[in-house]
């Protein structure tokens, strides 16, 4: 098979050829149709995160080996059974579900595959992605199906949908009146609004620094928008909620938004911290108990709530994110593009 990968940490990917794996027991191979280009990507293009005091955490120290196909938010049409996969058909157009473990501990039988101790096994960053003309996925009940939406749009539920439909669930349930923060207005930030008006949320408040996002936030359903940056952001966000808030989604994740939307919060208040911007916090710990704060991560989502999502928007209950589309070839371009943040919504792959 070809590969768009990553041969070495922050240059450009090359188109190289892999061998294409034959599928044993439950395997299915797909063949990619489409591949959503995430945020994530470029921290492990990069080859670190920013652990802030901490310094840099390697990814080839946690497993990761190149060359590397990326790409996690996959669609593609099953090409393969293996001799023990059912449920599927050569032909079928699937959303493939990347977030694998190890396929044999009690998480991962009992669908929490993202959540596995063992070994993670996630497509794109432990094992050849979409980036590339073909995936192995694990079973046929990682593969969903999404009859009635566009297939770009259904790749992004993979990631960018099960990430924040599962933060969401949990800081629901909220009164539909009680303002819920969400940090970030770029792609994450805009199916997090679509995701909580579907859910019947009506009061969303979006954060950005970016004015521009901040108007596609507006568009896409946020009651109310905040420009982050400036010392007084917590000051001014109090001042738009009304008070000390109960929920903050942190789609970004870094150490100026950490420390603004700790602020923020009230008795009892839970911030979610999803994005992988990077960096640290500080918390005077009095404040962790007496105001009975919770700090919780939330890392990408299970099979079940990918068909959630998939459901939801099935239901006609979810506008689609914006996507652009184009051809694999152009994913250095794209990955610069994203770096410099000049994306607004998801640029999806395709298939020569």
């Amino acid at each position: 098979m070809r590969a768009w990968a990553v041969v070495e940490c922050g240059e450009p990917l090359q188109n190289i050829e892999l061998p294409l794996a034959e599928p044993t027991g439950e395997e299915v191979l797909v063949e990619v149709t489409h591949c959503g280009v995430c945020h994530s990507d470029l921290h492990i293009w990069e080859g670190s995160y920013d652990m802030g005091s901490r310094g840099k955490m390697s990814l080839k120290d946690r497993g990761v080996v190149l060359p590397l196909a990326m790409g996690h938010e996959i669609v593609g049409r099953v090409a393969k059974l293996g001799p023990d996969a059912k449920g599927v058909k050569v032909g079928d157009l699937r959303i493939v579900f990347p977030w694998l473990g190890c396929g044999k501990c009690d998480r991962c039988q009992s669908g929490q595959d993202n959540m596995c101790q063992v070994a993670s096994r996630s497509m794109g960053v432990f094992q050849n992605g979409g980036y590339a003309t073909h995936v192995i996925a694990r079973s046929p009940k990682h593969l969903v199906a999404f009859d009635g939406i566009d297939p770009a749009v259904a790749a992004t539920y993979a990631c960018s949908g099960v990430t924040v439909y599962s933060a969401i669930q949990k800081v629901l349930p909220l009164p539909p009146t009680t303002p819920i923060v969400v940090v970030g207005a770029g792609g994450l930030g805009l199916n997090a609004i679509e995701i909580l008006k579907a859910l019947g949320h009506k009061r969303i408040v979006s954060v950005d620094i970016s004015a521009e996002k901040l108007d596609g936030a507006k568009k896409a359903g946020a009651t109310d928008t905040l420009q982050a940056g400036a010392e007084d952001t917590t000051a001014r966000l109090l001042a738009l909620c009304g008070g000390p808030v109960e929920a903050v989604i942190d789609l970004v994740n870094g150490t100026q938004t950490a420390r603004f939307a700790i602020d923020a919060l009230g008795k009892g208040g839970k911030l979610i911290q999803v994005g992988l911007f990077g960096g640290e916090m500080n918390v005077p710990l009095p404040l962790m108990a007496t105001k009975a704060l919770t700090i919780r991560g939330s890392y990408v989502g299970n099979p079940q709530e990918l068909r959630d999502v998939v459901a939801l928007a099935q239901q006609g209950k979810l506008s689609p994110l914006p996507v652009s589309t184009t051809p694999a070839s152009d994913v250095n371009d794209v990955l610069n593009r994203l770096k410099d943040g000049k994306i607004n919504g998801r640029v999806v792959l395709t298939a020569a």
